[in-house]
């Protein structure tokens, strides 16, 4: 079998990294992300070149053990040792995109997506089109589909800052019990002023069905005792 790639073969797997890159790219940056069109082409391709020398060195180490029969014990060719320097590495990239602050993480999906994206131009740049086209097919899927399919009624924690220890928390209490909230776990802090105190909690809450978390923003916001509220995504 030869396995020489050709000037036409190497554009057309080139060409595939640009557009399917580019489709997972447009579809983060259409959602404004960190990384969007031009982060996930880069990567795509970049990886799939990589896979394209991996190719081309397992094809010279072949060719030279071929003519040279007494070289064949010393010529070899790991075909899985750039591509697992580019899994590895691509991890440094991904990281970038995450952001901590405070009690939220932002770019997790982001992250994942550049990963999997060097994972499709590995599949494309070693000839493997049916596992990039599927795999093309299910990244697209988790980033537009799933989201819209599956309805994940997720936990969240808001986080509440206030003055007047007792009254404020039998208030808020009252609220979450009169609206049927479940609190799942509550954190407490307080920092201490020259002739005052603010309280800060922080609560993992479970909303009732009908009731969202703008609504209890709302309504919380409206006692004098709050001087502060935030959504925390966990």
């Amino acid at each position: 079998m030869d396995t020489h790639l050709s000037i036409y073969e190497i554009m057309l797997r080139l060409f595939l990294a640009i557009l399917m890159g580019g489709a997972i790219g447009a579809e983060r940056e259409l959602h404004n992300r960190p990384a969007g069109l031009r982060t996930h082409i880069l990567v795509c391709m970049g990886a799939t070149i990589i896979a394209l020398i991996q190719v081309e060195i397992g094809y010279n180490a072949l060719q030279t053990a071929l003519s040279e029969p007494r070289l064949a014990g010393v010529v070899r060719s790991d075909e899985a040792r750039l591509i697992a320097q580019v899994v590895s590495g691509v991890g440094f990239l991904g990281a970038g995109t995450i952001i901590v602050t405070n009690r939220s993480i932002k770019g997790l999906t982001t992250a994942a997506s550049i990963w999997a994206g060097a994972g499709l131009g590995l599949a494309i740049g070693m000839g493997f089109y049916a596992i990039a086209f599927s795999s093309f097919v299910g990244i697209m899927a988790a980033l537009i589909v799933v989201k819209r399919v599956i309805k994940v009624h997720a936990i969240k924690k808001i986080e509440i800052r206030y003055i007047h220890r007792e009254e404020t928390k039998e208030f808020i209490m009252n609220y979450f019990d009169s609206k049927k909230i479940e609190v799942e776990d509550v954190d407490f802090d307080v920092d201490f002023m020259e002739d005052y105190r603010i309280y800060t909690n922080v609560y993992t809450i479970d909303l009732p069905k009908g009731l969202s978390y703008t609504d209890v923003i709302e309504d919380l916001s409206m006692y004098k005792n709050i001087t502060k509220l935030r959504m925390i995504n966990v």
